[in-house]
């Protein structure tokens, strides 16, 4: 009965209890090599999900791009600076995110067909178009669609 007691009366772990705190510990403890000391289990969990992270990061920025360049290219009556605008700040974000972690170039590929169905969906969405209005494959290539300045006429 007192052990029970004990684990429901145990301090919660730095983890749990005040997240920036522990991964500064854990940088540090990293910095001094004391690898015997880290959490491991809970760091392994955190860099797995950093990866997770990045990969949402790609897909929500390129469905942005791909729904803004449809509907530049089927809307043209409707184009507006705050859609190329759209377009110029989405392309920057995936710039970035790729430069700083180039596989994610594979990453954008492998998932690119599934992201510009989602995009398909949204751009219906926000337009008056129906779903079925936009290709059912894209238009135009990720490397169009990352390129500066590619505007689909």
């Amino acid at each position: 009965m007192a052990r029970a007691q004990s684990l429901t009366t145990a301090k919660p772990s730095l983890y749990k209890r005040d997240f920036y705190q522990w991964l500064n510990q854990q940088a540090a403890l990293l910095r001094e090599r004391r690898l015997d000391e880290l959490d491991i289990v809970n760091l392994r969990e955190e860099i797995e999900d950093i990866g997770r992270s990045e990969e949402r990061a790609i897909e929500s920025n390129l469905v942005v791009l791909l729904t803004h360049l449809l509907k530049y290219q089927f809307q043209s009556d409707q184009r507006s600076s705050s859609w190329r605008g759209s377009i110029v700040e989405h392309r920057r974000r995936l710039r970035r995110l790729i430069g700083q972690g180039p596989s994610l170039r594979r990453y954008a590929r492998e998932t690119y067909a599934e992201c510009y169905a989602d995009s398909r969906e949204q751009a219906a969405a926000e337009s008056s178009l129906p779903a079925d209005a936009f290709p059912p494959e894209s238009p135009f290539t990720l490397e169009q669609a990352l390129e500066p300045g590619f505007l689909p006429e």
